[in-house]
């Protein structure tokens, strides 16, 4: 393994890095990803790898469904990266939205077992949250975090609320609220020099107060779960900052249901504590196009496949 572990991070994705067939020739090349969809097909009780590998595509991309799907994939992904390179240990770690799940599990702060419980049960309430107050999200493409924050003050009432759900990357903005709000936010970035305003096929307006109704459902679930102290600094998606307790990565997710993604951030903040190699494990490039915008001279690797694994550092074997 040729990368200095006190420059590296891993990053765990979030929704839409999701496509039928992931994981699959991870786990039929590597028993210690296999072990991971066994594991978690027994605590579902029937086989949700069979999904993930097979679809249908419509099914995958239930946030039920997707959800647990990208947080198998990566701790797969992650564990099989231990097994062969049990003495390195990454100087940090996040994910995007439901990825940071991803990352506490890879901290140590939760157990596999857990950790999938709680990712399945904000599946469940973001979805029923979407059913009692419906929403939207958009993509907005080439305005800065300032101008969107005035378009999205500006686009709200009192009873409709849009407001930055993703800071992404530099000139890649996500919005979520009330479609009402949302449609006249798209068109007030259109005004203010947006190159793209473009809808997203959700029906939740995720880290946004449309999730307040399932907000004290989610706080239980998250103190349900046993969770530890991380081993390795997660950097939290509601301040940037690393959370390095049971308490503070608690409090974190449970903000983060509301709260801004500030992806943008924890890059920079990463950068500045010294990190120059990403490694994105699990499914897509999703995060490692975004790093690149903010920090381009960055190494980036993916790692979600046995290719991935060869690339990494030669052949690890089985």
């Amino acid at each position: 393994m040729k990368f200095d572990p006190k420059i590296t991070a891993f990053v765990f994705p979030g929704q839409g890095s999701q496509a039928a067939g992931m994981g699959r020739e991870l786990a039929e090349a590597f028993p210690s990803a296999r072990q991971v969809f066994d594991e978690a097909d027994a605590l579902f009780g029937f086989s949700f790898s069979k999904l993930m590998w097979e679809g249908p595509k419509e099914e995958l991309d239930e946030t039920v469904n997707t959800q647990p799907a990208l947080y198998i994939h990566s701790i797969a992904a992650y564990r099989t990266f231990t097994h062969h390179y049990p003495d390195f240990k990454p100087a940090a770690l996040a994910g995007h939205s439901l990825g940071e799940l991803s990352a506490l599990t890879a901290s140590g702060a939760l157990s596999f077992a857990e950790g999938l419980k709680l990712v399945r049960r904000r599946g469940e309430l973001m979805k029923r949250a979407g059913e009692l107050n419906p929403g939207g999200m958009a993509a907005i493409l080439g305005v800065d975090i300032p101008t969107l924050e005035r378009v999205c003050a500006e686009a709200s009432t009192g009873d409709e609320i849009v407001q930055v759900a993703n800071d992404n990357c530099p000139g890649q903005v996500v919005i979520s609220g009330h479609t009402p709000a949302l449609e006249r936010a798209m068109a007030g970035a259109k005004a203010a020099g947006a190159k793209r305003a473009v809808p997203l096929a959700v029906s939740i307006a995720a880290h946004s107060p449309l999730m307040a109704s399932i907000q004290e459902e989610w706080n239980a679930a998250v103190e349900a779960c046993r969770m530890e102290d991380p081993s390795i600094p997660v950097i939290g998606n509601v301040r940037a900052n690393a959370l390095r307790t049971a308490d503070e990565s608690r409090a974190d997710i449970k903000a983060q249901m509301q709260s801004r993604v500030r992806w943008t951030e924890s890059v920079e903040k990463m950068r500045g504590n010294g990190i120059q190699v990403y490694i994105e494990a699990g499914s897509g490039e999703v995060l490692l196009g975004m790093i690149k915008r903010i920090d381009a001279s960055a190494e980036r690797r993916p790692l979600g496949n046995p290719k991935d694994f060869e690339n990494l550092g030669g052949s690890a074997g089985t």
